[in-house]
């Protein structure tokens, strides 16, 4: 039996009919990527299978150094089919990381190849996955062959969004939706990098930012300017949580200072953040937007390496910050407003899988089923474990039934197996408290709530337009 078959991962005849009967012909609504709009706008075509499996993905890029490969291979200027072989030859030393299970399914899911990777099969695999890419897999045909109906990308508010708009209005069968995330915005410790994005903040709302209600405004013009595209959820990648009260004068004051080129302290750092977030969660709510908070990454720990290669590129950390005090003071400040907008908490700390979920828990409303979502297991937890404890830990505190289900969170286009990875998990998680008594034996009602989970759920919730 080939590695990946029709069961892989379904351990019990229970798991396999709810897979088979309700979670694989759903299709896939990926609510939060980091996939380049211009790309799918041009519909970019791939030169080989370096390109397109390997540019830009840490994940590869950690195994890869771990195994003793040289930053040539992951990062620098080898010859592609060199980049490839160095990854061929690291592939059977990730056995039980979970890039073994995703490598060996996207090979099989794009370009039907079941044989197992590695530096013997490496030039087989390299001839037979590039001509196909001359084919159909463009940008665009990946879509298609994947049935995603829609996919958010993640977007800086000064980005002018005419590439969401050019696929839009020329795709017939999925969507391309711009999220807003405006990290930037919260620099006031960078003031270098700070007022360089408000120079371009002010060109792109076509307005000077002088003052902080200038800079409100500038953003709130943006806020609206993506909701005209088609834009219905925002994104925030924090620490965690801030909520320091902070008047709108004393804002002004960490505002101008920054401006003046000084830095903010860590004292108005926090304030001033936590005053943008109160100011952002009130235009969510206003538009009927969905609010995610990415919360508890420890970023660029390597120095050196973030000097030499840059951020994102693979020297990341699980942050251990305490997370519940400052996460629910955030929620109950925008609650005592109504002001507080239909939201998605996604952990990265393990440990702190029940305090998001009793967070989530603490402020539901009547009027929206699941308005505070526990998030699917993202970046280090979005492998089997993870989203076992994640699916557990919503389940005995919350409503496994109201649950969004998964997103890719990739910058790639060949990470779309990875709905198909969580479904294959969820299902074998139920099948086998059904086959053990711990849920009722009944295909429909399991099955109905699977299929709620892999499409259904999302679509009510996030108000998009949907082919």
């Amino acid at each position: 039996m080939n590695f990946i078959h029709k069961d892989f991962l379904l351990h019990s005849p229970a798991a396999q009919r709810l897979y088979h009967g309700y979670a694989e012909s759903e299709p896939i609504l990926d609510f939060h990527s980091h996939l380049p709009a211009a790309e799918i706008a041009q519909n970019r075509r791939f030169r080989d299978l370096t390109e397109i499996w390997l540019e830009g993905d840490h994940y590869k890029w950690r195994a890869m150094r771990a195994h003793g490969i040289a930053e040539r291979y992951c990062t620098g200027d080898a010859p592609a089919y060199d980049k490839f072989l160095a990854w061929a030859r690291t592939v059977p030393f990730t056995l039980r990381n979970p890039l073994y299970h995703w490598t060996h399914l996207e090979l099989k899911r794009y370009f039907g190849i079941d044989e197992l990777l590695n530096e013997q099969s490496a030039k087989a695999v390299w001839e037979r996955a590039n001509s196909q890419l001359v084919g159909d897999l463009t940008a665009r045909g990946i879509m298609k062959k994947f049935r995603v109906r829609v996919a958010c990308t993640t977007d800086d508010p000064c980005d002018d969004l005419a590439h969401h708009r050019s696929v839009n209005s020329s795709a017939q069968d999925f969507r391309t939706y711009p999220t807003f995330r405006p990290d930037k915005a919260l620099l006031v410790d960078a003031p270098e990098k700070f007022n360089a994005w408000v120079k371009r903040l002010e060109e792109a709302s076509n307005s000077d930012v002088g003052s902080l209600q200038e800079f409100l405004d500038a953003l709130k013009q943006r806020h609206d300017h993506f909701h005209a595209a088609g834009g219905r959820l925002s994104d925030h990648g924090l620490a965690h949580c801030f909520a320091s009260p902070c008047g709108e004068r004393e804002a002004a004051a960490i505002f101008n200072k920054a401006r003046s080129g000084k830095s903010a302290n860590t004292d108005e750092y926090e304030r001033f953040a936590s005053f943008l977030m109160l100011f952002f969660g009130r235009l969510d709510a206003e538009k009927g937007w969905t609010k995610q908070l990415h919360l508890g990454a420890l970023r660029s720990v390597n120095t050196r390496r973030l000097h030499e290669l840059g951020p994102d590129t693979g020297f990341d950390c699980i942050g251990d910050w305490p997370q519940a005090k400052s996460l629910c003071a955030y929620l109950d400040l925008l609650e005592q407003e109504h002001a507080l907008p239909k939201m998605i908490l996604y952990n990265l700390n393990p440990a702190d899988n029940y305090i998001f979920a009793t967070a989530a828990g603490s402020f539901q409303n009547g009027g929206v089923a699941g308005k505070i979502q526990l998030g699917s297991g993202w970046w280090f937890l979005d492998q089997k474990e993870a989203m076992e404890w994640q699916l557990k830990a919503l389940s005995n505190i919350g409503l496994l039934s109201r649950f969004m289900g998964m997103v890719t969170d990739s910058r790639s286009f060949m990470s779309f197996p990875r709905h198909e990875y969580f479904r294959r998990v969820l299902c074998n998680l139920l099948g086998s408290e059904m086959e053990n008594g711990e849920l009722p034996n009944d295909d429909g009602l399991i099955g109905d709530m699977v299929r709620n989970i892999c499409f259904e759920n999302a679509k009510k919730f996030l108000g998009l337009e949907i082919p």
